[in-house]
């Protein structure tokens, strides 16, 4: 099959390729404006794209990748330079990914009782409630959706597994009245046997 060498192929192609990098330029406007907000309002992104001459969904993503790397660092380690940012290879989602995996979210009990609380107000809470969520816990968004993700799961499995639990706790109860039926017949030929012994 002949391949399809057009211009307009190759323009798209070589623009889907520069949206994974920034230039430097581009870098120190998006990190001021984190420093500032990281968790910038429509508005904020639109404006960051027109500004930069990118996507506003670029512009999303960037700000994801910023905060779940905020959340791995620890404190005493500097922020990433602009060269190391702009020399990446993978793309902007992969990389989150695989920071993700690596940076498995701990709750203190304060963060357990506000997001359970969430929970149990809303089980299925919108992308404003879980932003909303982030920010009041200081953790991302991504990691908010995720935690509901699976308390619903368990909820689920939970709510499934009731009745076999009741079934288990009536199949006890019954072993245990005729393991004490057991016990006071045992008790009651013990006692004949050694009545019988007193008697003669």
């Amino acid at each position: 099959m002949a391949q399809d060498n057009s211009p307009n192929k190759t323009i798209t192609m070589n623009q889907r390729r520069s949206r994974t990098k920034f230039t430097e330029d581009q870098l120190k406007i998006l990190i001021k404006a984190f420093d500032q907000n990281p968790y910038p309002g429509y508005a904020t992104k639109q404006r960051l794209a027109l500004e930069i001459n990118t996507d506003e969904s670029r512009i999303q993503i960037w700000f994801q990748n910023r905060r779940a790397r905020h959340q791995c660092q620890k404190k005493s380690e500097p922020d990433e330079d602009l060269e190391s940012s702009q020399d990446q290879d993978h793309s902007e989602e992969e990389i989150q990914s695989r920071e993700e995996r690596r940076c498995r979210t701990s709750y203190t009990s304060s963060q357990l009782h506000t997001l359970i609380g969430a929970f149990m107000n809303n089980p299925y809470p919108g992308i404003d409630t879980r932003e909303q969520l982030a920010k009041e816990i200081g953790i991302p968004e991504s990691r908010v959706q995720i935690w509901f993700q699976n308390w619903r799961s368990r909820f689920h499995v939970q709510r499934k597994r009731e009745p076999d639990d009741q079934d288990s706790e009536q199949r006890q109860d019954q072993e245990q009245d005729l393991w004490d039926e057991r016990v006071q017949e045992r008790e009651r030929e013990m006692f004949t046997f050694f009545a019988k012994l007193i008697g003669a």
